[in-house]
């Protein structure tokens, strides 16, 4: 992408494709949260820093929450390198 507005545009977009493609998920949502962590460390003007993410996997079954959150901490890498600051996940097994 050309600017860093395209790389904000859709990160939310890239966001839910990656772990989509990596996890297939039978359940899978991202929200963006930036604007209710506005003032605060790695907040930015115009947001897309901080989302919550609920996904529900086979891939997490027999994972520690620990090894959950890393996992998809390692699948976003690219989104923290440009400029997404922080996750709240819920990450789930089919039950």
């Amino acid at each position: 992408m050309s600017s860093q507005t395209d790389t904000q545009s859709s990160r939310a977009a890239r966001i839910e494709a990656a772990l989509a493609a990596a996890l297939a998920p039978v359940a899978l949502s991202v929200e963006d949260e930036s604007a209710r962590h506005a003032g605060h460390a790695g907040a930015r003007e115009g947001g897309q820093t901080h989302y919550r993410v609920r996904a529900v996997s086979e891939r997490f079954r027999g994972l520690t929450r620990l090894e959950r959150s890393r996992l998809v901490h390692s699948l976003l890498a690219d989104e923290f390198a440009c400029g997404l600051h922080a996750l709240s996940l819920t990450l789930d097994v089919p039950e």
